[in-house]
């Protein structure tokens, strides 16, 4: 008989209970999605064709802009996003300068958000990589491409499909063991591949 007024005092207990059990399970899913490797996450467009854009180049002085079609023309291709005022994008401009000796890759630049006088000077002092860079001073291609911020490298296979987003700066590592894995992959069809 002891037991019966306790039986109503837990059930209260349990009650009052569900609102901290829930906060604390959302505090933990919160907490694992923000502790997460910003450059593991996903992209939607893994295996779609590039979006379809046409950006101008920067200024006329510098590289010449590019669109869809120069992304379909049978070689693999890096894009890179990057903007003057992106300290990352300097950390990762000499690796850049590397990748463009490469003969078995195109790279393009897409600068994002950037004054085109800024980008010129850019490129001029650190040096120009790019086979061709368009301006995307309104972002509006980037968001097509699903871009989370700068610097950002997407590759893309010779049909013209993204295979692989690399989020954040590259460096010699990243390059070896993430970059050149995935340049490998897309040498190989998209259909055969079963991407």
């Amino acid at each position: 008989m002891s037991e019966t007024p306790e039986s109503p005092q837990r059930g209260r207990l349990w009650i009052a209970a569900i609102p901290v059990i829930a906060f604390a399970g959302l505090a933990l899913m919160f907490w694992k999605g923000l502790s997460g490797n910003p450059s593991e996450l996903p992209s939607a467009l893994i295996g779609k064709p590039v979006p379809e854009f046409n950006l101008s180049a920067i200024q006329d002085l510098g590289p010449p802009g590019f669109d869809t079609a120069a992304l379909k023309q049978g070689q693999v291709t890096l894009v890179n996003v990057w903007a003057s005022w992106c300290g990352p994008c300097r950390i990762e401009h000499p690796m850049l300068m590397e990748l463009s000796k490469r003969s078995d890759i195109r790279l393009y630049g897409l600068n994002y958000k950037d004054e085109p006088a800024n980008a010129l000077a850019f490129l001029e002092t650190l040096g120009q990589p790019y086979a061709a860079a368009g301006a995307d001073q309104a972002g509006r291609a980037a968001v097509d491409w699903g871009v989370y911020g700068v610097p950002e490298t997407f590759v893309i296979d010779g049909q013209g499909f993204i295979r692989y987003k690399f989020i954040g700066p590259l460096s010699p590592d990243a390059i070896t063991n993430v970059l050149n894995p995935e340049i490998e992959k897309a040498r190989t069809p998209l259909a055969a591949s079963g991407s």
